[in-house]
C-alpha cells in the first residue's frame, strides 16, 4: 500500500486555514522586502514560488513589481489563488517533484518551512533539481527552514489551542530524522475521528548544501531569522539559505 501523502490532505483542509490564518501578515510583508532589498533583485526578475499554496508571498513579490509564478500541489488552495491572478502574476497546480520551467526563472523561493514532507530522499531531491533545472545560470534560491536544533531545544510537547470556537489538540515529537505534529479537532463538543499529522524532515545545512551542490547550486549565504541576522547553529530559530545556479 503506498504511504499516505499527507500535504496532499492537511493542506487542502478547511482546518488547515482557520489553524494558520493568524500566521503573521506584516512578518512575512517586512521579511519578503527585506529580502528582496538584500538580493538587490532588478524589477524585470522573474520569479518562482515553490509550494505557494494560496498565494500570499507570490502577492507580495508581484506587488513589488516582479514577475511571479506559484505552483502547489494543492487544488483547492491554487484554485483561490487564481483569483488574484494578473499579467505578472499566475498560479498552478503543480508537484515540485516534477520538472516545470527549464531556464527561465532568476529567482526561485520556498517560504516558510514548505519541504521536507516527502517520504524518500530521491523525492526531495527531484524537488532540488525541478527548481534549479527551472533557474537561469547564476539565478538564485532562498529556501527558508526550520534550523533543526532549535527546533529540537524548544519543542512545546503538547497545547490546546480555541480558533474560530474551534478546539485544536496539537501534539509534537520528534526521532532521529523527522519531525512530527498531530493535530486533532474538536467539533461541537466530539472530537473527530480524523487526525492529521504533519511531518517535516530534519534537515541540516549540510543536508542542504550536499542536495544543492549536487544540481550545480553553491551556497552563498545562511540567514537565521526574518531579520537577516547571523545564522547560529543552535540558537537560530531558522535557516535561511541563498544557493546560486553555477555554470556546469
Amino acid at each position: 500500500m503506498p504511504l499516505k501523502e499527507w500535504y496532499k490532505e492537511w493542506f487542502s483542509s478547511p482546518y488547515y486555514d482557520i489553524l494558520y490564518y493568524k500566521r503573521n501578515e506584516q512578518e512575512a510583508s517586512a521579511f519578503i522586502q527585506l529580502l528582496l532589498s538584500n538580493l538587490n533583485a532588478p524589477k524585470e526578475s522573474f520569479m518562482l514560488d515553490v509550494a505557494c499554496g494560496k498565494g500570499r508571498h507570490s502577492r507580495i513579490l508581484a506587488a513589488m513589481g516582479y514577475d511571479v509564478t506559484g505552483i502547489d500541489i494543492s487544488e483547492p488552495a491554487v484554485l483561490e489563488a487564481k483569483s488574484y491572478e494578473t499579467e505578472k502574476l499566475h498560479f498552478f497546480c503543480h508537484d515540485m517533484r516534477l520538472p516545470f520551467y527549464i531556464n527561465y526563472f532568476d529567482y526561485a523561493f520556498n517560504f516558510f518551512t514548505s519541504f521536507g514532507y516527502f517520504y524518500t530522499q530521491r523525492e526531495h531531491d527531484n524537488a532540488i533539481r525541478t527548481i534549479a533545472q527551472s533557474l537561469k545560470n547564476g539565478g538564485l534560491f532562498i529556501i527558508d527552514y526550520l534550523n533543526v536544533h532549535y527546533a529540537e531545544d524548544h519543542l512545546v510537547k503538547s497545547e490546546d489551542i480555541v480558533i474560530d470556537k474551534i478546539p485544536f489538540h496539537i501534539t509534537r515529537w520528534h526521532n532521529d530524522t523527522h519531525f512530527f505534529k498531530q493535530i486533532q479537532i474538536e467539533e461541537r463538543g466530539h472530537l473527530l475521528k480524523h487526525l492529521y499529522t504533519e511531518r517535516v524532515a530534519k534537515f541540516s545545512l549540510g543536508d542542504f548544501t550536499d542536495m544543492l551542490a549536487y544540481q550545480n547550486m553553491q551556497v552563498q549565504q545562511v540567514f537565521g531569522d526574518y531579520k537577516l541576522g547571523h545564522y547560529d547553529v543552535r540558537k537560530s530559530q531558522r535557516m535561511i539559505i541563498v544557493a546560486k545556479k553555477i555554470m556546469h
